[in-house]
């Protein structure tokens, strides 16, 4: 299980042991923590993120157009109608063409002028296509397929985002863990430093405990600085996450993650109902759909297409002086020879068609990786967090017997300060178990197609 960044850093700071960090002056004071008006649950968290993330906004619109496809593939299926009107100024100078009548005996005068005159023409067409072995169905088709498979990619997206938002939420309320952490450990090392200094006063300790004490009450607000700083920018991540643009004036809840409902399943049990939740493989399902319908739309130019079409026209010089004319018409239209553009089409995409199986196939045993990682990471995330458990169990004892030999000047403050190490280690690594649980358990979330 990864672990983020954030936490490695804060993890590794506050586990320096005391030597390591002498140097660090007692001057430096404790943040103090930005005061929070609200807690935010996780649930609040998704729903935000799912309200307000742009991404899905973005993913949304992508649908949207790709309705819009599907209108535009189906318009050349309907009637077509339009309309037309001219005017225009002209002269009437007769220009003699191959074929056509002598000016003699077309009545034409044979003599120039720049006299114009109006020339009106309006017009009314409508069309429809009969019949095209059904190229321009499979394309509407098609569009309709390719729609559906951007509605699923725009679950596999919000998929992602909830996934990514549940992850922001649980490291941050692991950064807040280690803030608690921090200032249990800074308050043990105040009252260790208070004992101290009333040891050496009746000469029952050397003064050179009286320094190490104070160096290591210097660490633990160092420690605790470096943790509060973690988790405000763990709050920070969060509100990304969650597609927020605003301060981060709230805290997590510390709630741990709930189970799953058949987390202790095996592989092959999870397995069938991802196959069936997952949009990913909705996705490649529609592409394939929509990639067949392609082919056939290819397919389709080969044959013939009929088409049958009429209008009705009004012309003449004047607006009061119009003559109509109405016409039909019935077109046949066969491809004899495309230079092969028709075949390469065809070829183009039942290439893309193998593709895009093969993307399936290949997402499919993805999937399954998934649930088995993710599946193997919680049963192993409940062990360490049973042996995280038990070692703070002891490691709260040992500071405690630590503590009463100090009290009773036969312990010594290099072992009372080696039982404060091994209580902070042990707190850290609850918080660090706790978080891997909770980030487990959102990746099962997300490999069982459960999160959105």
């Amino acid at each position: 299980m990864m672990v983020s960044g954030l936490l490695v850093v804060a993890l590794a700071l506050v586990a320096a042991p005391p030597a390591a960090a002498a140097t660090v002056p007692t001057a430096i004071p404790a943040a103090a923590p930005a005061s929070a008006s609200r807690v935010l649950t996780l649930e609040e968290a998704i729903q935000t993120a799912r309200s307000r993330h742009p991404q899905i906004r973005q993913a949304t619109a992508v649908s949207a157009a790709a309705s819009a496809r599907v209108d535009e593939a189906l318009a050349p299926l309907l009637p077509q109608v339009t309309g037309s009107g001219n005017y225009q100024r002209t002269t009437a100078n007769y220009t003699s063409r191959p074929g056509s009548l002598p000016s003699s005996l077309s009545g034409s005068s044979g003599i120039e002028s720049l006299d114009s005159f109006n020339y009106f023409s309006f017009g009314l067409n409508a069309s429809v296509l009969l019949y095209d072995f059904g190229q321009t169905r499979s394309r509407w088709h098609s569009s309709q397929a390719s729609l559906a498979s951007q509605e699923e990619s725009e679950r596999t997206t919000l998929s992602q985002v909830l996934f990514t938002a549940r992850t922001a939420y649980f490291q941050a309320r692991a950064a807040r863990g280690l803030v608690d952490v921090a200032k249990q450990t800074l308050a043990n090392q105040k009252k260790h430093l208070e004992q101290t200094e009333g040891f050496v006063e009746v000469g029952t300790q050397a003064p050179i405990a009286l320094a190490q004490s104070r160096t290591a009450v210097a660490n633990a607000r160092v420690q605790l600085i470096t943790a509060e700083n973690g988790y405000d920018t763990a709050k920070a991540q969060l509100n990304q996450a969650m597609g927020v643009d605003g301060p981060a004036d709230y805290d997590v809840a510390d709630a741990p993650a709930p189970a799953i409902e058949g987390e202790e399943g095996t592989t092959n049990a999870l397995l069938g109902e991802a196959v069936k939740a997952r949009p990913e493989l909705s996705v490649f399902a529609r592409q394939i759909d929509a990639q067949l319908l392609t082919i056939r739309s290819f397919q389709g130019a080969y044959g013939p297409s009929l088409g049958a079409s009429t209008g009705l026209a009004e012309a003449g010089v004047s607006m009061s002086q119009l003559t109509w004319n109405w016409n039909a018409l019935l077109s046949v239209s066969v491809p004899i020879f495309l230079g092969g553009l028709t075949r390469g089409q065809v070829n183009e995409a039942k290439a893309n068609l193998e593709s895009i199986r093969a993307q399936a196939e290949i997402e499919r045993q993805q999937i399954r990786f998934e649930v088995e990682q993710a599946r193997l990471a919680v049963r192993a995330a409940k062990e360490t967090i049973v042996a995280a458990e038990e070692a703070l169990v002891n490691a709260r004892e040992q500071l405690r017997l630590a503590e009463g030999r100090y009290e009773t000047g036969v312990g010594s403050i290099l072992e009372l300060s080696d039982a404060q190490v091994a209580l902070t280690s042990a707190g850290q690594q609850g918080v660090q178990a706790e978080y891997t649980m909770a980030q487990a358990r959102a990746q099962l979330l997300k490999a069982l197609g459960r999160d959105h």
